[in-house]
């Protein structure tokens, strides 16, 4: 089990939306969001909005399809959070995402917008297995939205983290 203490006291953890396949001589890192990929940003975003879910700052991929889906949340949430893009995120091992997490400790709550499988690697080192399963048994969805809260760590208590919420389009 991982721990991080606060601050953030509030994590989002979103994978980017739905991608397009690359076309021929594209990089994998340059795929934007298809149509149905901009669908699912956009009412992820709306839905984080409308439950005022306002992260202090956005920390994203530098890949295509995570810029776009920031760009979704910044239109809905918050028109004056500029993301802070981190090109580490791309292909970035659970270690790497932990550490960006980490290391926001002047933020009361951190968005990372990432990719699969290290975005449900980093749910379940923070909530454990048996609540990741419970909440998404199929997997870490494209836009799916992961809202963790600090709750500090008793006797009798696996983790320090409990997911509050988890959105998806």
């Amino acid at each position: 089990m991982t721990t991080i203490t606060p601050p953030p006291s509030r994590i989002y953890l979103l994978r980017h939306a739905k991608a397009g396949w690359a076309e021929p001589g594209q990089h994998d890192f340059d795929r934007p969001l298809d149509n149905q990929g901009f669908a699912e940003a956009e009412i992820v975003a709306d839905k984080a909005a409308d439950r005022s879910y306002l992260p202090a700052i956005v920390i994203s991929s530098t890949a295509t399809r995570c810029r776009q889906t920031a760009e979704a949340i910044r239109r809905a949430v918050s028109e004056i959070i500029e993301p802070l893009y981190i090109d580490e995120l791309y292909n970035g091992s659970l270690g790497t995402y932990l550490a960006i997490l980490e290391g926001q400790k002047e933020s009361q709550s951190v968005m990372l917008i990432g990719h699969n499988p290290t975005m449900e690697e980093l749910l379940e080192a923070l909530i454990g297995a048996d609540q990741m399963v419970a909440a998404i048994p199929g997997g870490y969805p494209p836009a799916g939205l992961a809202v963790l809260d600090y709750r500090g760590v008793s006797a009798g208590t696996a983790t320090a983290w409990t997911l509050v919420d988890f959105l998806t389009a």
